[in-house]
């Protein structure tokens, strides 16, 4: 399953987009992020579980990768 995410993900919609996965919870996810232009914290820590459970990230932006890639560091500090 494909899901093509765009604009902001941020914790209003953190919870309906969960929701949208349980329901297909047995397909492999794939997680398209070419067009996310804001994310918050609760967002990053949402896509570092995603990964660690083998979702796949792609086309994300070069920011949220090193968000994400100091989030698994132990770096809580905000990368722009």
């Amino acid at each position: 399953m494909i899901l093509t995410l765009i604009g902001r993900i941020d914790g209003e919609s953190l919870e309906e987009l969960k929701r949208v996965i349980r329901l297909e919870r047995d397909q492999k996810l794939v997680l398209d992020l070419k067009d996310v232009t804001v994310v918050d914290q609760s967002a990053i820590r949402f896509l570092v579980r995603c990964e660690a459970e083998n979702a796949t990230l792609e086309n994300s932006p070069a920011y949220i990768r090193e968000w994400i890639a100091a989030e698994k560091h132990g770096n809580r500090k905000r990368v722009p």
